[in-house]
């Protein structure tokens, strides 16, 4: 596993648009399937079970307007938060598991 300093250098390095773009291609070609995988995940991490069906009535039908507004904003922030970090975890392991085909003896 990378130290802090690499982990940064590497984020650092996706702010070059040419690096950047390169992964947004091939995470295009790909999405089909790695959207099967996040939906797994999410699905199985529980995010999208009855408790969030209840949030989701909850907030749909807040009775004042501009509460009800905040209300169902809030609840699309915490759903893209926690798709982004689905789905970064799910990119973590995926990278994972390319690293551990490329080395045949396992080691990353």
């Amino acid at each position: 596993m990378p130290d802090e300093k690499e982990f940064e250098a590497a984020i650092d390095r996706l702010l070059d648009p040419q690096r950047f773009s390169e992964a947004e291609r091939m995470v295009a070609k790909a999405a089909p399937q790695l959207q099967k995988v996040l939906a797994a995940a999410l699905a199985e991490g529980g995010w999208f079970g009855e408790p969030h069906e209840a949030e989701t009535l909850r907030a749909a039908t807040v009775p004042d307007p501009d509460e009800r507004i905040a209300t169902v904003r809030a609840l699309l922030a915490e759903e893209a938060r926690m798709g982004m970090m689905v789905g970064v975890a799910v990119g973590w392991a995926l990278n994972e598991e390319m690293n551990d085909q490329s080395d045949p003896k396992g080691k990353h």
